[in-house]
């Protein structure tokens, strides 16, 4: 995302497989020859810039995004962006998208025999502050089917999109809650062969966070580059 000193490529294993036949789509969407080098050019390197100005305040909190409440169990999500050093990244757009505590998103194409929210969009997004931190409050996903194989269902998970300096920066990444039973049989988080990699998708409870009475606290710190990196769709 940065031109970073000491820069170390992640290593073997570290990041989703570009070809992983148990998920399906990635046959379809996998490079069939060697990638072509295309130089950026200005409208790569440059913009956008996202200062707080284009930032809605209360987008952050998806649970007041209506008139009335949504279904399901409060969350609260946060952590810090990083890059391989610790250092912070400030002021860096977070969006997050989801489905709805019964397991289906607001869009057309999604027909999931479950039902939909009038309370509640599944999408929000925030600044980092000059720590790296962000945090939204939100609701706990449901698992739904997706056809991928027979019985395929994907566990509980949130999207994350990064930006950087530039559109071509961008990042994209999900999210995991410990404990679920559907993480082991999932194709996409297995995307990624190595064991510690992909287990560093799965957010952490977070007691500091918890708001009593309220809501439960899970902490998903996002590493964008180095040996450390928290794996990135491709």
């Amino acid at each position: 995302m940065t031109n970073i000193a000491g820069y170390q490529r992640p290593a073997p294993g570290t990041q989703p497989k570009h070809l992983h036949p148990p998920y399906a789509s990635s046959v379809k969407r996998a490079p069939s020859k060697p990638l072509v080098y295309m130089p950026h050019t200005l409208t790569e390197v440059t913009g956008p810039s996202f200062g707080k100005e284009a930032i809605d305040a209360k987008a952050c909190d998806l649970t007041r995004q209506h008139a009335g409440e949504p279904v399901g169990e409060r969350i609260i999500v946060g952590g810090r962006v990083l890059e391989q050093n610790g250092r912070p990244v400030p002021h860096t757009l977070i969006e997050i998208w989801q489905a709805n505590a019964a397991g289906r998103y607001l869009h057309k194409v999604d027909q999931h025999d479950a039902p939909l929210d009038p309370n509640f969009t599944g999408c929000g997004h925030a600044l980092t502050d000059g720590e790296g931190r962000y945090r939204f409050v939100t609701i706990r996903p449901g698992a739904y089917p997706w056809r991928n194989h027979h019985n395929a269902w994907r566990p509980a998970h949130i999207h994350f999109s990064l930006f950087g300096p530039a559109f071509a920066t961008r990042l994209v990444t999900q999210m995991y809650f410990p404990g679920d039973a559907l993480i082991p049989f999932d194709p996409i988080f297995n995307c990624t062969a190595d064991e510690q990699a992909r287990n560093r998708l799965i957010s952490v409870f977070d007691w500091g966070s918890t708001i009593p009475d309220q809501a439960l606290g899970y902490r998903f710190d996002i590493i964008l580059n180095g040996r450390e990196a928290t794996p990135m769709e491709r």
